[in-house]
């Protein structure tokens, strides 16, 4: 049964923030109007829902008058022994104009969670904080008395993201990114190449010199990358085959391939472009291989797994330089290679991750973070508590 949408009134103006459920088709129409915005998850598509099988998932649009201004995916996690009671998750949404005011479409989307059944709403606004550069960054490093990349002044600030974040905590809301490392949802910390109004020359001159000579030794020892739109199942096992050896190198959990199947299916069928994977090959031998997305103008280096015995002719460099070209090519401007942590202290083992990542240029970027609004106290007291004992 379909519930009644929930609106409530919109700060200087007649028309209430109405919030109700929308098609698949509605939604994808609408990102697709906003094919020139950064700013949209490939987390926000449709797509995403047939992805997260375990999750419950909805399709909401936030309107004023008969006028779509903002959709979200929500993702619904039902609490053990209390089936119709979730947590509803919005990752790295809701897609709205977040230059704007936006307490009353927050409102209503927390009203109408509530009333669904949500004991508690977690969002991911994608708003930008603040930026440093690469060179602020390898400073930091070398630096010891900075631990943090929050210990330095940044090189851009975001206005609307310092609103944001007030308005946030002002009305209730908890913030949830950890402080250190990465928690259990989207990270607060990422790192990106910005693209617009740049040659493939003026990035390469940004990269470090020890990324540029890798890049040159790759084509040198003759490495091949093949970029491939949706792939077939044998490029998928191909792919999972080099994963999971990285996952065993490494020592994390790798998905199943089955996973990635079903991403390839839902995302290609949204368009060519949405999913991709890169394959880089020497002598015949699969050295490198990634997942690549990309939704308007945002492109995300989303996986990826390289080979131990052949890392002296430098795929990884090469599969990375391959991506970013795709990208500015299809005419993304922004470059994601996703997530890195805060720490800039030598002695942590996560410096590793963004001194490799510092080497493309770029920056650093800090986003608002995922935020929890408990909307049943007690139920969402006891989650906490049980996430605390796991």
């Amino acid at each position: 049964m379909r519930r009644s949408p929930i609106g409530l009134p919109c700060t200087g103006s007649v028309l209430a923030v109405i919030v109700r459920p929308i098609s698949a088709a509605e939604h994808l129409a609408y990102l697709d109007q906003r094919t020139g915005d950064a700013s949209v998850s490939f987390l926000q598509t449709p797509a995403w829902a047939k992805v997260k099988t375990e999750w419950r998932a909805e399709s909401l649009g936030f309107f004023e008058g008969a006028v779509l201004r903002g959709v979200a995916l929500v993702l619904h996690r039902p609490v053990p022994k209390l089936k119709k009671t979730t947590l509803a998750y919005v990752p790295e949404g809701p897609v709205l104009d977040w230059d704007g005011d936006t307490a009353a479409a927050l409102a209503s989307l927390a009203a109408y969670l509530k009333e669904g059944g949500a004991f508690a709403v977690r969002i991911g606004p994608p708003v930008i904080v603040a930026t440093w550069s690469a060179e602020q960054v390898k400073q930091g490093v070398a630096d010891d008395s900075i631990k943090r990349l929050t210990d330095l002044t940044p090189s851009t600030t975001n206005a609307a993201g310092a609103t944001l974040t007030q308005q946030l905590a002002s009305s209730g809301w908890a913030l949830q990114s950890p402080e250190d490392g990465f928690g259990a949802g989207q990270p607060q910390f990422t790192y990106e190449i910005p693209l617009s109004g740049r040659t493939e020359d003026d990035l390469l001159k940004g990269m470090n010199q020890l990324w540029r000579r890798n890049i040159k030794k790759a084509d040198k020892e003759g490495v091949v990358v093949t970029r491939v739109l949706g792939g077939t199942d044998e490029d998928l096992t191909a792919f999972h085959d080099l994963y999971v050896h990285t996952a065993e190198r490494d020592h994390f959990t790798p998905r199943g391939v089955a996973y990635f199947k079903v991403m390839r299916d839902a995302m290609a069928s949204e368009g060519d472009h949405r999913f991709q994977l890169f394959l880089a090959h020497h002598d015949g031998d699969l050295v490198a291989a990634t997942i690549y997305v990309q939704v308007g103008a945002h492109a995300w280096y989303s996986y990826g797994a390289s080979s131990t015995e052949k890392r002296d002719v430098r795929g990884s460099n090469a599969i990375q330089w391959a991506m970013i070209r795709a990208a500015l090519a299809d005419g993304a401007s922004v470059y994601d290679l996703r997530g890195i942590t805060p720490t800039l202290d030598p002695d942590d083992s996560h410096v590793g991750l963004i001194q490799f990542k510092v080497g493309t240029g770029g920056q650093a970027v800090q986003y608002v973070g995922e935020w929890d609004l408990p909307l049943r106290p007690l139920i969402y007291k006891a989650f906490q508590m049980y996430l605390g004992r796991r």
